[in-house]
């Protein structure tokens, strides 16, 4: 396996990346139970998990499917918005 040389600055932004990756998680966790209240069906008020009985495997899958989706474009958003603001403090994209 070929290591690429990484600089100092993108090493650097690491630690933002991870702390970034989790305050992502938490916001997008908040953004999907505001939806699930708002799409789900009667008077359900929790999110179903993989564990649930009460759920058909079709609303489980649904679920995870749209939580994954918020998940990924929050993080998208922030990862992406911490790159930009690492490179005008640095000067260097993070991921070169």
């Amino acid at each position: 396996m070929v290591k690429i040389p990484t600089s100092k600055p993108a090493k650097l932004y690491r630690p933002i990346g991870l702390a970034s990756g989790m305050i992502g998680g938490i916001i997008a966790g908040q953004i999907f139970k505001q939806v699930w209240k708002h799409a789900a069906p009667g008077d359900r008020g929790e999110a179903p998990n993989p564990l649930s009985t009460d759920y058909a495997l079709k609303e489980i899958l649904i679920t995870a499917a749209i939580q994954g989706a918020i998940y990924a474009v929050i993080k998208t958003l922030i990862d992406r918005g911490g790159a930009r603001l690492f490179e005008r403090w640095t000067g260097e994209w993070p991921g070169n």
